[in-house]
């Protein structure tokens, strides 16, 4: 049985020259390892063209549009040093190579996830993954900050980059940013869809996790907040995806004594909640491979 708590890195993509990228909300990565220069589709010394097969979770290929993917040349990404950007040839972006890919989850989210400390991070961890963090506070299914985008924009224009490969897991976090900007149920449900259908593509043997938006409950002051958790539940049961309702662990757990401010958790707050989403996502049978329970 693997030891979570060992494993528990945070990856982020670097450029060749090792400047972190600007306004991508990702952690420097913990490897020995100098990161390489981006690498972009081309021969390699043979001249060989190779299929690129979309791969199963955990296999080091590329990943997004199987059948349709063009013959292609390049490089092995898997000799490639960890945090590289690498350009995949199956959709023509760059993202980050990440060691363990097979024990790797794929955090999207806002400032409840961006700290190393984030206690879905620590749930996450608890399970059994590594987190691989894309996004930045601020942000949302609707709500952008300035330096980035929301989550679908984001992505699209390469504010930040994805994991090369296939991870196991793939997690969507948020909507506190959206509660609190005026975002409407339609502008929610068209861009949360626009996402969903967008990783599905991108990752098509992963598994899709969404967590809801930190609450307190409907009947202590929840708001807006406890509504889009409610919201982003109804778009996960419409698309068939496991949701982790969390709006309203707050009063719930009698947590809010333990909040830094009126929204975010304090280190003690995060080390609690991070074991309540380990506990719920064990119950879920959402862990990494080597750590679950044969049912």
């Amino acid at each position: 049985m693997r030891n979570p708590s060992a494993r528990y890195r945070f990856v982020a993509p670097m450029i060749a020259a090792g400047v972190l990228l600007g306004g991508c909300g990702q952690s420097p990565i913990q490897s020995t390892a100098a990161p390489a220069p981006s690498v972009n589709a081309g021969q390699d010394v043979r001249g060989k063209t190779v299929r690129v097969p979309a791969g199963a979770p955990g296999e080091p290929v590329a990943a997004g549009l199987g059948a349709k993917s063009q013959f292609v040349t390049g490089p092995d990404p898997e000799t490639l040093p960890e945090g590289s950007l690498y350009r995949n040839p199956a959709n023509g972006r760059d993202e980050a190579i990440v060691a363990d890919i097979r024990h790797t989850a794929v955090l999207i989210g806002d400032s409840q996830s961006e700290p190393l400390t984030a206690w879905t991070r620590q749930g996450l961890g608890n399970a059994g993954y590594g987190v691989f963090f894309c996004g930045l506070g601020g942000t949302g299914f609707v709500a952008a900050n300035g330096k980035t985008g929301n989550y679908i924009d984001a992505l699209q224009r390469g504010d930040w980059k994805l994991p090369y490969g296939s991870p196991p897991l793939v997690v969507i976090q948020g909507g506190g940013n959206d509660a609190t900007r005026g975002a409407t149920d339609a502008q929610i449900v068209a861009n949360a869809e626009r996402l969903i259908a967008t990783l599905r593509q991108r990752y098509p043997g992963s598994k899709l996790l969404m967590i809801g938006t930190l609450a307190r409950g409907a009947n202590y002051g929840g708001g807006r907040r406890t509504q889009v958790d409610a919201l982003l539940g109804t778009i996960a049961a419409k698309q068939e995806i496991p949701f982790v309702s969390v709006g309203d662990w707050l009063s719930r757990y009698n947590l809010t004594r333990l909040l830094a401010d009126g929204t975010h958790m304090s280190a003690e707050g995060n080390d609690a909640l991070g074991v309540l989403l380990g506990q719920r996502l064990e119950e879920m049978g959402i862990q990494a491979d080597d750590t679950a329970t044969v049912r």
